[in-house]
């Protein structure tokens, strides 16, 4: 029945283009790949030269274009690949044309091998977009000489963080939790390794990079902020390829190669950091079992069963471990499961099914010591999803995309065991199911020569179960100093197996494109993002520890509106891009908390909550140098990002804690020669805000500050400013006498900034003196600020490729 009503559905959708084609067009359809790897290429263009029109490629490389009757010479071409020209004949039936593409032979032009056009920036009808190849972020300076992924957006307008030291990153004024990133379609809810250091993306893995900040197409749900959308690479197809690292904290190897040359192919890549291995020898008596390193495993799988279906199998894992008696680990886990099929050459299907959980937990026993005797807290948030998305080329000037998706929730906010002599006693968050059904359309048409259109609608639907017998209903009490947000909870009999509370949103989508000369545009978006699971933490830095919960019947989804206006320009050739943008979001049934809120294992945390809303603006320059020596880019950001919660700040607007006004970014490489490149990047930020007491009291030669009940905001921890620099050299031979290989000196924050994480207050210590002349005064507070990374942090990689 149900595969009836989908195909019923399909047909529908269809039907009424079928029934608008003219006879006298024929479609062309294929493939482009890259010829050294098999990789198909993403966004490569495919132009008509005889109609002056064309296509992009997708994701999998696949185009398609339907033309009147009549011979034509496509010309298709990519940045750092060579141009192909091939004829065709478009006579009585369909043409499949698959072409592979040369990697252009110029040296320089390894700066800018990625699988887009040139002008893309300014052709392109998406917006608020950054697409990063992986060729750029390798030549940027990080720390410890190890690329970094996470770490290279940050150097994009409108993306910042709170500080080193914290996980993940903000878009736009948007929290963590409000950016969907997707590995190979699966969802990760923690892209950092160490603390927010590193990102658990391999570099060798990785194949494409796109931040969506604006303009987020109807396929897209589930946050509010941005999409970070990574895709693997599929393996190589031809040959045996190996890639790897030697660095001073981890070392990375990667292995792709075919299974059945040009028809599957395979790879496998990994890290693992030995801090602890050769702090080993240093260790002593009760450090002898401390534990700190972390891995990943990243693995992908594809077979091209025919010209018409592909399939692809692609999984990672990965987990950090940090502590000695008591400590703390947690990792991400996905997997993905996604079936190609050309049903026509008009019609393409991705399908998906991923699975992805990411847990956590504190243990005062990782040793393992005293079982009899131990606390074990763990949390963790589970999905299962199946979603097709399909796209109908109807023309060179209309594509229609459409689909859904089903996505199952299970959260542990927080469970708890505690063991004394034996007895044992658990604790904790009841566990939460949720599922979110959601459909979508959107389609992108080229109204005229200078006008392109790309709207949509997405249809979401949240169902909430509680599994315990019970469950909490939110009422107002008023603020007291036993309810300082002003509600308590009541307990209401709980039926497990009904949906507790249900809510739906419709989620429009708009964005338009106006050429206004050859190398210049003027964009525009509109789109509403519903959101309804959300991290709770009421520290301004995000924490691997955080708690993941779904929206109850006492939390709303979030909802953002954001409405963006830009200008794009293209100077010399493409050799330049400049873009300028503008923003503003609307944020409806934002989260904050109490004074003394209690979020760790409280079952009872929803009365500590506060809602309001929030509003966020900005200006975003960027300037972009692609070709030549010198290549690299400069951006500024301008933002604002506040929230207004009646009963904080005397109910006034106040700003959020990721608010930052001034991030300025210069970003640089420099190629010598074919032997020798240098890089760099300076950073600047504004600092955050902060809620500082206003004095302090006494009470029993005790101080505390003393605070307004709800301030927010005022005092900002002062500005964050840094200096990169790293040296490339690049060998002849690497390993074995074969391949290539390079050596990658750097040294991350060169002048020694001692960059302000946060400031805290905490009682002043007395000299020996000053305690013997007053042994009786009271201890006054004092402020300090605590800094994550303290000095200059020089490191040398080997890298090698064969």
């Amino acid at each position: 029945m149900i595969n009836l009503i989908r195909k019923s559905l399909l047909i529908l959708l269809i039907l009424p283009f079928e029934m608008f084609a003219q006879s006298d067009k024929l479609t062309v359809s294929g493939y482009i790949k890259d010829n050294k790897n098999g990789e198909g290429l993403i966004g490569a263009s495919i132009f008509v030269k005889e109609l002056m029109t064309g296509t992009t490629t997708n994701t999998y490389g696949f185009y398609s274009l339907t033309l009147p009757k009549g011979n034509y010479s496509l010309i298709i071409s990519s940045v750092g690949y060579r141009k192909a020209i091939k004829d065709i004949k478009l006579i009585d039936q369909n043409v499949t044309l698959n072409v592979e593409v040369q990697e252009d032979g110029q040296e320089l032009a390894e700066v800018i091998v990625n699988a887009k056009r040139e002008d893309d920036n300014v052709q392109a009808i998406e917006m608020s977009v950054n697409k990063i190849d992986m060729k750029t972020i390798k030549k940027i300076p990080a720390l410890l000489g190890e690329v970094d992924l996470v770490r290279a957006i940050q150097l994009l307008p409108g993306v910042s963080t709170v500080g080193e030291g914290a996980s993940g990153f903000n878009v736009r004024g948007g929290g963590v939790d409000q950016n969907l990133i997707l590995l190979d379609d699966a969802p990760v809810y923690n892209s950092s390794h160490l603390f927010g250091f590193f990102s658990i993306f391999n570099p060798d893995a990785v194949k494409d990079v796109k931040l969506i900040k604006g303009g987020i197409p109807a396929q897209y749900g589930g946050r509010g902020a941005s999409i970070l959308d990574v895709k693997m690479k599929e393996g190589n197809a031809k040959k045996l390829e190996v890639n790897g690292g030697i660095g001073v904290i981890f070392s990375r190897l990667s292995i792709e190669a075919p299974i059945v040359k040009d028809k599957a192919s395979f790879i496998v890549a990994a890290r693992r950091s030995y801090i602890d291995v050769l702090a080993k020898p240093f260790l002593t008596g009760d450090n002898a079992d401390s534990k700190f390193s972390f891995y990943d495993l990243t693995a992908k799988v594809n077979y091209n069963i025919n010209q018409n279906n592909t399939v692809f199998l692609s999984g990672y894992f990965g987990r950090d471990v940090f502590g000695n008696d008591f400590g703390f680990n947690w990792g991400n886990s996905t997997l993905s499961a996604r079936w190609n099929h050309v049903f026509s050459s008009k019609l393409f299907l991705n399908s998906t099914a991923f699975y992805s959980n990411y847990d956590y937990l504190l243990d005062s026993d990782l040793a393992n010591k005293r079982p009899n005797n131990a606390f074990r807290w763990t949390s963790n948030i589970e999905n299962l999803s199946f979603k097709p998305d399909f796209t109908y080329y109807i023309n060179p000037e209309n594509t229609l995309t459409f689909g859904g998706q089903v996505l199952n929730y299970d959260f542990t906010p927080g469970s708890a065991t505690a063991s004394s002599n034996g007895d044992k006693r658990t604790f904790g968050s009841a566990p939460k199911n949720a599922v979110e059904y959601s459909a979508y359309v959107g389609n992108e048409m080229k109204v005229s020569s200078k006008l392109s259109l790309q709207y949509g609608i997405r249809f979401s639907r949240y169902d909430y179960t509680s599994k315990e017998d019970v469950y909490y209903e939110r009422v107002k009490v008023g603020i007291s100093d036993e309810f300082p947000s002003g509600y308590d909870l009541n307990t209401k009999p709980n039926d497990p197996n009904k949906v507790l509370q249900s809510y739906q949103n419709f989620e429009p989508r708009f964005s338009m494109k106006l050429e206004t000369s050859e190398t210049s545009s003027i964009k525009a978006s509109y789109n509403r993002m519903a959101q309804y699971i959300h991290l709770l933490s009421n520290t301004a830095a995000s924490t691997p520890l955080d708690v993941w919960t779904s929206s109850t019947n006492n939390i709303k989804p979030q909802l953002i509106d954001q409405v963006a206006l830009g200008y794009f320009k293209n100077l010399g050739d493409n050799e330049y891009e400049t873009s300028v943008e503008v923003y503003y979001k609307d944020l409806k049934n934002q989260i904050d908390y109490s004074d003394r809120a209690d979020l760790f294992l409280n079952p009872e945390f929803e009365k500590d909550l506060m809602f309001g809303k929030g509003r966020a603006y900005g200006l975003e320059l960027y300037g972009k140098k692609n070709k030549g020596k010198l290549t690299g880019w400069v951006s500024y950001t301008l933002a604002r990002t506040e929230r207004l919660v009646e009963g904080l700040n005397n109910s006034k607007w106040y700003p959020n804690r990721y608010d930052r006004m001034h991030t300025l970014n210069v970003v640089a490489q420099y190629e010598i020669n074919k032997k020798w490149s240098f890089g760099g990047n300076f950073a600047f930020i504004s600092g955050v805000p902060y809620s500082l007491g206003k004095g302090q009291g006494t009470y029993e030669d005790l101080t505390y500050s003393i605070t307004d009940n709800g301030v927010r905001g005022n005092v900002r921890v002062p500005s964050y400013h840094r200096l990169d620099i790293s040296a490339t050299k690049k060998n002849k031979k690497a390993l074995f006498g074969k391949g290539e290989s390079e050596w990658v000196f750097s040294v991350y924050n060169l002048y020694n900034r001692r960059n302000p994480f946060s400031i805290y207050t905490r009682p002043k210590e007395q000299t020996a003196g000053e305690a013997a002349q007053s042994p009786t005064s009271v201890v006054q507070n004092e402020a300090v600020r605590l800094s994550i990374i303290g000095s200059f942090i020089p490191s040398i990689t080997y890298n090698f490729k064969f």
